[in-house]
């Protein structure tokens, strides 16, 4: 979850052009400039490669950049609850843009192809606060960057680095990864274990956010990874552990003329299965028919559900102090495997408002699957809601 984030991401990398010029790889000190993200989803990229077709993916290959495609994420949120039960709730993602097509020719050490965002965000709900932070480097001076072998992405001292493998481990396997964040007010140092295989959203791997040709990602999730470590809130350390949801999407896109933003949400289910829908918002309000999603069986199966496979009504709004209006409790159905759920943030206020301003964050549902009680713990992400 356009471009970009979810799956579409590209809202955030507009941004990256400012580190340009800076003198060192993280940007300066810059003002809050809290702005929507359909600023910068317009325009061409020529010369980048576009998701036309559906994709087989091959890993370990697919879990590092692809630096022909103009943008690109990493995108890793979880459900995390510390030894006196308190919820906490993160996101820890990693951004990269091209500034070219090709790796630049210049011979200067600071020559650099791509440029590089993160966001680092903490939900406690214990304490009802949402900390944030975001920064930017170039792919230059090892500031930034990704590898393969082992699997690295980092800006800066925030990482995620692959672990030795397991004995018997195979090339598909997502290897363990350690997760490294720190800033004055919050930390995280955790390790996650996949427990299913990745799993190809839309079709086959192409996910569409439009008619236009091209206007898709590339887009896989491993949507279950045992999570635990140490998570810091102020002077305060915990030990916790969790459930992690981990995205991989690549694009070279732009919002269709009418569409003006997304609601992307991720839930894992207390029967094993998990569910990931999206929906393209167009400026009536309504959602675009390429709006889609993906139901994950226990074994790691999965099935594609369309636009009309499943319902989302919104019960409830939530106005920031940034004077926008959110949806803040949803209700959602999927008839066709007879799931009812009503789902809610954990904590009303988990707006991100750095350089672009969006709303993401933890949240819980309740309700029924065939006359059974369930429940399930998950994300949400809400772009492109004006302020008024």
């Amino acid at each position: 979850m356009i471009m970009c984030r979810h799956p579409m991401r590209v809202f955030s990398y507009a941004l990256l052009i400012l580190t340009i010029s800076c003198t060192r790889g993280a940007a300066p000190v810059l003002p809050r400039a809290r702005l929507p993200v359909t600023s910068v989803l317009s325009g061409e990229a020529q010369g980048f490669a576009r998701a036309q077709w559906p994709r087989e993916f091959v890993f370990p290959q697919d879990h590092a950049e692809h630096s022909d495609f103009r943008n690109e994420w990493w995108y890793l949120t979880g459900h995390l609850t510390d030894g006196g039960g308190g919820d906490i709730g993160y996101q820890l993602t990693f951004f990269r843009t091209a500034l070219l097509p090709e790796a630049p020719g210049r011979a200067s050490a600071w020559a650099a192809q791509n440029l590089y965002m993160g966001h680092f965000s903490l939900s406690d709900v214990v304490n009802e606060k949402f900390h944030f932070a975001e920064r930017f480097a170039r792919g230059a001076l090892g500031l930034a960057g990704t590898t393969v072998d082992p699997l690295s992405v980092w800006i800066e001292s925030w990482r995620m680095d692959a672990l030795p493998a397991e004995p018997g481990s195979t090339p598909g396997d997502l290897p363990e990864l350690r997760l490294l964040a720190a800033e004055e007010s919050f930390a995280l140092d955790l390790r996650l274990r996949a427990s299913r295989p990745p799993v190809a959203h839309g079709d086959n791997g192409l996910s569409r956010k439009g008619v236009s040709p091209g206007n898709a990602s590339h887009y896989y999730s491993v949507t279950r990874l045992a999570t635990e470590g140490v998570v810091r809130v102020g002077a305060l350390t915990y030990k916790v552990t969790g459930s992690s949801w981990f995205d991989r999407e690549w694009s070279t896109s732009a919002l269709e003329p009418r569409q003006v933003g997304w609601d992307w949400f991720s839930l894992q289910l207390s029967d094993g299965r998990d569910l990931m829908l999206y929906l393209m918002r167009r400026v009536d309000g309504t959602s675009d028919l390429v709006s889609s999603g993906t139901l994950v069986s226990p074994d790691g199966s999965a099935v594609h559900l369309q636009r009309a496979d499943f319902d989302v009504l919104v019960l409830d709004q939530w106005r920031s102090s940034e004077g926008v209006s959110y949806p803040s409790r949803w209700q959602i159905r999927v008839p066709s495997i007879d799931l009812e759920l009503e789902v809610e943030p954990m904590l009303a206020d988990q707006e991100f408002t750095a350089t672009f301003r969006y709303w993401e964050g933890l949240v819980r549902a309740q309700g029924r699957a065939t006359d059974q009680a369930i429940s399930a713990r998950g994300f949400v992400e809400l772009t492109g809601y004006p302020t008024n």
